[in-house]
């Protein structure tokens, strides 16, 4: 999966918003509000920053070369995935899938119910 292909998936999913909050170095993902992914740009192997539980963030690090604990963000609970092809299409949208619902689990009643109404 390439870049322009997460980030397609990632705007798809409901209610996603996208930012350049910290300049034009990483594109981020946001629902109501709260960021549930950030994408590097202009770099020569694109990476992807997701939430992640604890332990599946770290049973991952510890398989793959391909993904670190969460670069500049809370590395318990962040990862970051170099786009080199070492995940699956299927693996990654399961990831970034997973980072979106933990985000949305986590968000008010107020504002989840706010999210169901968005088309």
């Amino acid at each position: 999966m390439n870049k322009e292909m997460i980030e397609k998936y990632l705007s798809s999913l409901k209610g996603s918003e996208s930012s350049l909050p910290f300049g034009p170095e990483a594109l981020v993902f946001k629902v109501m509000g709260k960021m549930f992914a950030l994408v590097s740009q202009g770099e020569e192997i694109p990476r992807v920053t997701l939430k992640c539980d604890p332990v599946d963030g770290a049973h991952l690090v510890g398989q793959f070369a391909s993904v670190v604990p969460g670069y500049y963000m809370n590395k318990k609970h962040w990862i970051t995935i170099s786009l080199t092809g070492e995940l699956s299409k299927e693996m990654l949208t399961d990831l970034a899938r997973g980072s979106y619902d933990l985000v949305v689990r986590a968000l008010t009643k107020t504002d989840r119910k706010e999210l169901e109404t968005r088309q």
